[in-house]
């Protein structure tokens, strides 16, 4: 028997670069970008092993769980390790990383998130770029949750490694994730004797043997499935247009804060900023007395494919997030997630207004 996702021509090197192609237009950058063949951690922590080593000095922005992630893997390779930590409920500033680096003026690389979906916050990059760019140090960002929600342009915000994937606001595969690679990212890493080789956390074997080869060669064999998804996303967003998509993203965000703050049972926004707040995700602080995995375990009971799921870790008592991206980027999604929220909320004796949460959600995204 034949299968369509199973009997499928093998995916050609000229294929593989034609995608490599648009995601870098999506981007809008004239870098190399390599597609690796993996969630989104791969190149994270391709990028990070391939620059940092010994005698690195690196500024780690911590906004979340995830800048926490790149600080273990830079003293992983020997780094001097700065941590600049900024509360979970707000986004970090140009100004506080120019801070650093004045004190620390030999930090030569810097990591950041750009939107953190665990916490819903989300942090100026362009302004922090130009920080970084000026003090001279390398720059890589973690764009996972931000592309397709939000501007993202690694070129001219002076983003050395821009790591992204498609699963959250592009609606993609999570098995692919691509990363666009700067000249000085290039030198960087080629000069780092403990960066990785002949390895799948190898950013320089794709420099040498694909992208120096004439993309005529590839690796190994390519992850057919996730690639031909990855296209048909790319496609979607092309048709669709990427400003629509980021205008769908930011009024779902304004949207769900909108509702949630109306529909009150002691529901309040985690990010106490609207500014601050990521369009991928809102998150949500919980009233005393309410367990937030419980409440969204009892708001999944009618209809478990919402997209509500509560905070990580330490959070899962205290947030519950609404990820509001890709496909559930819709006023619908908005609008059910609220009233699940408000029921579970009024089964645990909260007062809530439903309809108030309704009106909210229509006058703040009314042209649907």
């Amino acid at each position: 028997m034949t299968h369509p996702f199973l009997d499928l021509a093998p995916l050609t090197p000229a294929h593989f670069a034609a995608i490599e192609k648009r995601v870098a237009g999506l981007l809008a950058t004239e870098q190399d970008v390599v597609i690796m063949q993996g969630e989104a951690l791969l190149p994270l922590e391709g990028c990070i092993r391939g620059a940092a080593r010994p005698g690195t000095t690196a500024l780690n922005v911590v906004t979340g769980p995830y800048g926490q992630t790149f600080g273990n893997w830079l003293r992983d390779c020997g780094a001097e390790v700065i941590d600049l930590a900024v509360p979970f409920h707000t986004a970090v500033t140009a100004e506080q990383v120019a801070a650093a680096l004045a004190e620390h003026p030999e930090i030569d690389f810097v990591s950041l998130v750009h939107a953190e979906a665990a916490t819903g916050n989300t942090n100026p990059v362009a302004e922090i770029g130009e920080v970084v760019r000026a003090h001279g140090a390398l720059f890589m960002l973690d764009a996972v949750a931000s592309v397709g929600a939000e501007p993202l342009l690694p070129d001219a915000w002076g983003v050395d490694l821009c790591v992204i994937g498609a699963q959250k606001a592009m609606g993609g595969p999570a098995g692919v994730s691509a990363v666009s690679v700067s000249g000085r990212a290039w030198e960087r890493i080629a000069a780092n004797p403990q960066a990785p080789r002949h390895s799948y956390l190898s950013l320089l074997d794709w420099k040498q043997r694909w992208i120096d080869g004439g993309r005529k060669a590839l690796l190994h064999a390519p992850a057919q499935l996730e690639m031909l998804a990855l296209e048909a996303c790319v496609e979607r967003i092309e048709a669709e247009g990427l400003e629509a998509l980021m205008a769908r993203h930011s009024a779902a965000a304004a949207a769900t804060r909108a509702g949630a703050l109306a529909l009150g049972g002691g529901l309040t926004p985690y990010v106490h900023e609207a500014r601050d707040a990521a369009p991928v995700a809102t998150t949500l602080r919980v009233p005393d007395g309410v367990d937030a995995s419980a409440l969204v375990a009892q708001a999944l009971l009618t209809e478990p494919s919402l997209p509500l799921i509560a905070g990580g870790g330490a959070l899962s008592k205290e947030m519950v997030r609404v990820n509001h991206y890709g496909v559930d980027a819709t006023r619908g999604a908005v609008l059910a997630s609220l009233a699940a929220l408000g029921s579970a909320l009024a089964g645990a004796g909260r007062q809530v207004d439903l309809e108030a949460a309704r009106t909210a959600v229509r006058e703040t995204w009314p042209n649907v």
